[in-house]
């Protein structure tokens, strides 16, 4: 997923994820990465309008926008 996460940064692509949050809600997100720390990516989140930080452990799939790629 780490590939896709650095496409995401160096091209600027918009990404769609399935996350879990630590209170157990899934969520369907549009980010854009900034900065993958860890294991823990910093993304710019449409929906909230924000930077956030997301648990990459919590993100269920991931895919460029109209391609998801299911890694539960």
């Amino acid at each position: 997923m780490n590939g896709l996460f650095e496409r995401s940064i160096n091209q600027k692509l918009p990404i769609e994820i399935i996350y879990l949050s630590e209170k157990g809600a899934l969520s369907q997100r549009t980010i854009a990465v900034r900065e993958i720390r860890g294991s823990y990516v910093k993304a710019y989140c449409y929906s909230k309008q924000q930077v956030r930080i997301f648990k990459a452990d919590n993100i269920l799939s991931a895919g460029l926008k109209g391609k998801i790629v299911n890694y539960a």
